[in-house]
């Protein structure tokens, strides 16, 4: 009898290690495939496609070039410049871009065209920028011009045709204005919240490529073109910029001003990209690096050109995305 107890009791050990080691499998297991433990094994693939605001661009390949570089290195970020209204264009169509990156906020004939092809849009807003009018380097008689000068420089039934026509000591030259054309939410900004939708003069010069434009101003004397201040920045060697007197003395355009509510609010916007949810959850690399581009947007606005946002802010948004 007491030969069978101790059998027993040995059995009864042997089979509780085996419980215990198939418990501790699981265990193991659950971590690797639960991405929220920070112990996820498994590679991501693929690519994500993002198109849209030349304006946008910059920081949007800057962050992913870093996320390819030292994130996910099998995800191919491929970030195009259509344009805000191009891009969506490329968005809101069936098997479409999985971002798209916009100077401005969705119209309602595109949200309107999203609900109908059953596209779950998501903005993010993502920076500030700072529209920025620009010169030749040579130009030293206008770097200072009011709110007022500025729209009337470009706006069709004003007087200004001559720099003389702003200031009497002003060369009595013709000013040669330069834009980006219609494809781009900049213009659309500048046209409906500066120009509070009046016409542009008929000979502004309306480009596609940003490069282009600054070419255009740097080679000419009498030139004043705008765009975002990101190009104004990394091209300081060929430009200068218009502090604008909004009435309270000019400000030069920085990251220090630009702002909702600092001193070069009126021609301060906010930028987005907007994320097809969808994409989003069908394609894990897609979820990825849209939480990869909100923890790390605040770190390369600035490098980039453009004001990061409240960090509360951002940080919303991330943990929107991780919902998802």
């Amino acid at each position: 009898m007491l030969k069978m107890k101790k059998v027993w009791v040995l059995f009864t050990f042997v089979l509780l290690l085996g419980v215990l080691a198939a418990c501790g499998d699981d265990t193991s297991s659950g971590a690797e495939s639960n991405g929220d433990s920070g112990s996820e094994t498994e590679e991501l693939s693929g690519s994500v496609a993002v198109d849209g605001s030349g304006t946008v661009y910059p920081l949007m390949a800057r962050i992913a070039e870093e996320y390819m570089l030292t994130e996910e290195e099998n995800v191919s970020v491929e970030v195009a410049r259509s344009g805000t209204s191009a891009g969506f264009k490329k968005f809101l169509v069936e098997d479409g871009t999985d971002f798209n990156d916009a100077s401005r906020h969705i119209k309602e004939e595109e949200q309107q065209m999203a609900d109908d092809l059953g596209i779950e849009v998501k903005e993010l807003k993502v920076a500030l920028d700072g529209l920025t009018f620009v010169l030749h380097p040579d130009n030293d008689w206008a770097t200072e011009l009011t709110e007022q000068d500025v729209i009337d420089i470009f706006k069709a039934d004003s007087d200004i045709v001559n720099w003389s026509d702003i200031n009497p000591d002003f060369p009595d030259e013709k000013i040669n204005t330069y834009g980006p054309n219609e494809n781009h939410g900049t213009y659309e900004f500048f046209y409906e919240t500066i120009l509070e939708e009046q016409d542009l003069k008929a000979d502004v010069n309306l480009q596609q490529d940003y490069s282009t434009l600054v070419t255009l101003v740097s080679e000419d004397v009498n030139g004043i073109g705008f765009f975002g201040f990101g190009y104004y920045v990394n091209n300081q060697d060929q430009l200068g910029a218009v502090n604008v007197n909004f009435g309270d003395g000019p400000v030069e355009p920085s990251l220090d001003t630009i702002a909702e509510d600092g001193a070069y609010a009126p021609f301060t916007r906010p930028v987005f990209t907007y994320l097809n949810v969808g994409m989003a959850k069908e394609k894990p690399q897609v979820k990825d690096y849209a939480v990869y581009l909100m923890e790390h947007i605040n770190t390369f606005a600035g490098e980039t050109g453009f004001a990061p946002l409240p960090d509360e802010e951002v940080q919303a948004m991330v943990d929107e995305l991780k919902g998802l």
